[in-house]
C-alpha cells in the first residue's frame, strides 16, 4: 500500500495535480540533472544503512551537485514530521520508533565517505520528551570516534531550552536553527512555530557559549517585501547570528503555500549585501541556496573580509 502524508501526497512522488499546479521556472533554475558515479554510490550507500537526508525528503534541487560532491544533510530520527509547515515536503504523521543504532550507522557513513564536513537535521519529533537532542549528541559523539578531525553543522528544530542546552554541550562547529521566513508570513507557513521563539532561542547561544557559531536560513517568494526581509535580518543580528542562507521558495505542490515571486539573481545579490551590510558575517543568497548547500564553504567564508560594493 502506498502511504501518504496528511495532505493526500503519494511520499516521494510528484502527482499529476502538483505538476500542473507548478508554474514554470526562470532560465536561472536549470540544473543538471542528478547520476553521477558519486551520486549513484551515495544513494546506495544510504540505503543500505537505511538513513534519510533532507536532500531526498525536501526534493532539494541541489541534490545532484551536493552529492556528486560527497556532501549530503543526514536527517535523523526518522523521515516522518510531527507538524505540517505550508512550504515543507518532508511526509507529516505519526513517527515510526527511533532506530538505537542510527548514530552508529550514521557515523560509519561519514567515514566511508571520508566527510572533513558533516550537516545532520532532523524532522521535528514533538512526541520526544527532548525532541530528539540526545540522539544528536549521539550523532556528534559516534561521528567524533570515528573521524574525529570532521566538523559537524546541526540544524535543529525549536527544542526546548533544556534541549539546546544538551546541544551546546557536545560543542558543534555551527549550530543552526531556521528562522524560514519574516515575522508577518511566519504564521501563515509554520503554524505550530513562532517567529520570537526561534529569535529566541539563537540568542541563548550566544549567551551560554559566546564563541559557538551560529547560522540561519529563510526563503523568499512567500509574499514578503524588502522592508520585512531587512527587519527580519535586524532581528538576527541583534542576537549574534554569524551566517544567514537566503534561497528561493518552490511550491512541492498544490496543497502547500503559494508561490507569490520569482526573485531574480540580482534582488539575491542585493539581499547578501544588505544583510553584511546590517552586521551579518557571511550571507549566501542565491536562487537555489539551501541551509546546508555548501555548508563547509559558508562555515570557511565567514572568517574571510566582508566586501560591499559602494
Amino acid at each position: 500500500m502506498e502511504r501518504r502524508n496528511n495532505n493526500n501526497r503519494i511520499a516521494g512522488k510528484t502527482t499529476r495535480v502538483e505538476l500542473k499546479t507548478r508554474p514554470r521556472l526562470p532560465e536561472w533554475f536549470k540544473v543538471k540533472a542528478p547520476g553521477g558515479e558519486n551520486y549513484i554510490h551515495l544513494q546506495n550507500l544510504l540505503k543500505e544503512n537505511d538513513l534519510h537526508t533532507v536532500c531526498q525528503e525536501a526534493r532539494c534541487p541541489n541534490i545532484g551537485d551536493c552529492w556528486e560532491r560527497k556532501t549530503a544533510t543526514f536527517m535523523i530520527l526518522g523521515d516522518i514530521c510531527t507538524r505540517a509547515c505550508r512550504y515543507c515536503a518532508v511526509k507529516t504523521g505519526r513517527p515510526t520508533a527511533l532506530d538505537v543504532m542510527e548514530p552508529f550507522k550514521l557515523a560509519k557513513s561519514v567515514d566511508t565517505l571520508g566527510l572533513n564536513y558533516c550537516v545532520i537535521t532532523s524532522v521535528n519529533r514533538d512526541d520526544l520528551p527532548d525532541g530528539g537532542a540526545s540522539v544528536f549528541v549521539e550523532c556528534v559523539t559516534e561521528i567524533r570516534k570515528l573521524r574525529p578531525n570532521c566538523k559537524v553543522e546541526l540544524l535543529i528544530p525549536d527544542f526546548s531550552f533544556d534541549a539546546l542546552e544538551k546541544i551546546i554541550e557536545i560543542k558543534p562547529e555551527v549550530l543552526n536553527h531556521n528562522i524560514e521566513t519574516v515575522r508577518d508570513v511566519f504564521k501563515t507557513v509554520r503554524p505550530k512555530g513562532d517567529y520570537d521563539y526561534s529569535i529566541e532561542l539563537l540568542k541563548r547561544v550566544k549567551e551560554i557559549d559566546p564563541n559557538m557559531i551560529t547560522k540561519s536560513g529563510m526563503m523568499v517568494g512567500l509574499g514578503e517585501n524588502l522592508s520585512q526581509i531587512k527587519s527580519t535580518m535586524q532581528d538576527l543580528v541583534d542576537v549574534g547570528c554569524d551566517i544567514l542562507t537566503v534561497g528561493q521558495y518552490l511550491r512541492p505542490g498544490e496543497m502547500y503555500a503559494p508561490l507569490k515571486k520569482f526573485y531574480t539573481p540580482q534582488e539575491f545579490i542585493e539581499i547578501k549585501e544588505l544583510g553584511q551590510s546590517l552586521g551579518l558575517g557571511h550571507v549566501e543568497s542565491g536562487p537555489l541556496v539551501r541551509s546546508s548547500y555548501h555548508a563547509d564553504e559558508q562555515h570557511t567564508k565567514l572568517s574571510e573580509p566582508i566586501s560591499i560594493k559602494s
